[in-house]
């Protein structure tokens, strides 16, 4: 069957016209389009617009385009605007848009905006629903393919359009709208920014105020703008810096809102609460983030219990499709009880969300970091002393002996970047802090690694009697080399993939959650989490049952010596293999159960006084050396071969 041409057109057009009125974005009260028509001779633009809320005819014939009514709040028009006119065209197309809560007017004619009513603020009451009445049909000239919000009115030619208003409270309407849709507090900064009012703005679902920023602008601190239901000292207030201020433009404006209802808003997760004070910040056509100087908003609120957290958090509503409300950009500062401070260093939607439920808190954690950063105190001292005495060795260069020192050295600097991180964590900055945790971390790794030489040098002495030719910078190689190439290989990471492996840790108390413990250690995204349990974790695993293994063999292999028996010196020997070999390590796999308090407790004490261990036992087993005449080499740190397993305790 063949197609008329004309209507084959028509419907290419039709599809046309639905596409792009789709494409675009539909945030007008009124739209309405259509083809304009006309002859070649010059064209004008008429218009005559008064207030009221009547009807709006949108008119056309062979030189003019008119719209004509009584739909505005404020604003009246009298005008004849000339068109740029081809005389090998036509037809034009065209758009009149109609924002009542602006009192905003614009006709778009072939792509070209001419503003008929400029906005003047926000408006209470306003004439929209406009609704189509009867239309003029003429003959040649007139509107083709009259739409409005894309919806195709009439395809044949028409010479009038007539709209018929209501009026309402425009206002209350655009809370109700903005309320039902996500980007409902983006919708109220818009219209906010475009009502061309410097200072307050009052919506009944929002209440604004635009700071105009100008050249020389040097930071300004203000409370906002409230509803007189809410208590003057409950506002919350906002400083911007001076480096708020684009270089690029002589003035910008930045819109500050106040939220206090959270219809516009939802609950990040079940377990936190949102409190009711939302603050929007936002400048005209910018987006704002890392910002050298934060951006500052303090909340007032009613005191929060113990064992509540508080955490500044944002939504950055251009990135995130749904409500995610993130801690990320953003510190919490506790000023006092009912007052929290928020700094920030991007522009968004800012709150304070309190956890009801805290799930990764510690107990007794001031406790547990005074005995540990105590027993650190000591075993630096002790590790200092040891050092010293294993130097003052006859025989300097055995290989035992030096085993010893490489893990005294260990503990030392495990020992001393411990004592440093808290502290460097709350005055040093970011760079330094990242060097401690990487620093903090080697040392560990270092300790694990001499501990695990201290087992594999005992299973060559036992199995092959002293007669081991293993070149000592091995043992060097692993105890100090590996963990370079592990701490490297993380900074690496953090360098080609740019995520954060190191940096400031903040572990929560459960006693005092707006009090945290800040450490220099790794952080807790999914990549530091994986390095952690496969380096840190898997080490430790093969380190404690390696000693542990190594434990029972040479424990077994001396139990039968004369001096075993006194009940000190069994002890004295098992406890000092125990921290040799690093078994004592092991008690963080234990930290669960009713029993995990205590286990946590035996695990900072032992571990953090490892080097006073250290010392203490060599301090006796030489004490006991000097009664042993079975040594007859006379070697302050070494033992025969004839009676190896007998004396390796003394070694």
């Amino acid at each position: 069957m063949e197609q008329n041409p004309k209507s084959v057109r028509m419907w290419i057009i039709t599809c046309l016209l639905f596409i792009l009125g789709q494409a675009m974005e539909n945030d007008r009260d009124f739209k309405m389009c259509g083809t304009w028509r006309h002859g070649n001779a010059s064209r004008n633009l008429k218009t005559y617009l008064k207030t009221g809320c009547k009807e709006i005819d949108i008119s056309a014939n062979e030189s003019t385009l008119s719209i004509q009514g009584s739909i505005t709040a404020k604003c009246t028009q009298s005008s004849s605007i000339p068109l740029e006119s081809n005389p090998l065209q036509n037809q034009s197309h065209f758009c009149v848009f109609w924002e009542p809560l602006l009192d905003l007017m614009i006709v778009e004619v072939n792509g070209k905006n001419h503003t008929l009513c400029e906005s003047h603020g926000l408006q209470e009451t306003c004439c929209t629903d406009l609704s189509q009445e009867n239309q003029t049909n003429p003959g040649l000239y007139g509107i083709v393919n009259g739409s409005a919000h894309g919806d195709i009115i009439r395809y044949d030619v028409m010479e009038v359009y007539r709209f018929r208003g209501d009026t309402i409270n425009c206002k209350e309407r655009f809370c109700d709208e903005a309320s039902q849709k996500q980007s409902g507090a983006n919708m109220i900064e818009e219209v906010v920014m475009k009502s061309n009012k410097i200072g307050r703005v009052d919506l009944p679902c929002a209440q604004s105020t635009i700071i105009e920023m100008k050249e020389g602008f040097t930071g300004l601190n203000f409370t906002l703008p409230a509803p007189q239901t809410v208590a003057p000292n409950m506002i919350p207030s906002v400083y911007l810096p001076s480096s708020l201020k684009s270089q690029s433009s002589s003035t910008s404006k930045v819109v500050c809102t106040y939220y206090k209802d959270k219809a516009l808003f939802q609950r990040a997760s079940s377990n936190a609460v949102l409190l009711d004070d939302i603050v929007g910040l936002s400048v005209e056509n910018e987006i704002i983030k890392n910002l050298p100087e934060p951006v500052r908003i303090t909340f007032h609120h009613s005191a929060l219990a113990p064992n509540h957290s508080r955490s500044c958090v944002s939504w950055d509503t251009r990135r995130d499709n749904e409500v995610t409300w993130r801690y990320d950009g953003c510190e919490t500062v506790k000023i006092c009880e009912t007052e929290t401070e928020c700094r920030c260093n991007h522009l968004t939607y800012f709150a304070i969300l309190v956890q009801v439920e805290q799930k990764a808190t510690v107990q007794h954690l001031q406790t547990l970091t005074f005995i540990t950063a105590v027993g650190c105190a000591v075993s630096l001292v002790s590790c200092l002393v040891l050092f010293y005495w294993l130097c003052k060795c006859r025989v300097k260069k055995t290989q035992i002996s030096l085993v010893h020192r490489g893990l005294v050295v260990a503990i030392f600097l495990l020992c001393l970047f411990f004592i440093l991180t808290g502290t460097l964590a709350n005055v040093g900055n970011e760079i330094v802090c990242k060097v401690t945790g990487s620093l903090l971390h080697y040392a560990l790794l270092s300790t694990l690694c001499w501990m695990a030489m201290e087992v594999f040098h005992t299973f060559l002495l036992i199995r092959k009697v002293f007669t081991s030719t293993l070149p000592t910078w091995i043992f060097y190689l692993v105890g100090f080399g590996l963990p370079v190439l592990l701490v490297g290989i993380l900074l690496l990471i953090e360098d080609i993939y740019d995520v954060d492996i190191y940096g400031k840790r903040k572990i929560v108390p459960s006693d005092d959650v707006n009090n945290p413990y800040h450490m220099c250690w790794m952080l807790e995204n999914n990549k530091s989490l994986l390095a952690h349990y496969i380096i840190n974790v898997g080490l430790l695993a093969v380190v404690v049952s390696s000693g542990a293994v190594m434990l029972f063999l040479v424990v077994r292999e001396i139990h039968n010596r004369p001096d075993w028996k006194k009940i000190h010196v069994a002890f004295l020997s098992i406890w000092g293999l125990t921290c040799l070999f690093g078994t004592t390590w092991g008690l963080g796999f234990l930290d669960y159960g009713p029993m995990s308090e205590t286990i946590l407790f035996l695990f900072c004490i032992v571990n953090s006084l490892q080097g006073f261990f250290l010392m203490l036992r060599h301090y006796a087993l030489e004490r006991m050396k000097k009664k042993d005449r079975s040594i007859s080499d006379g070697s302050s740190c070494g033992s025969s071969k004839q009676h190896m397993l007998q004396t390796h305790e003394k070694s």
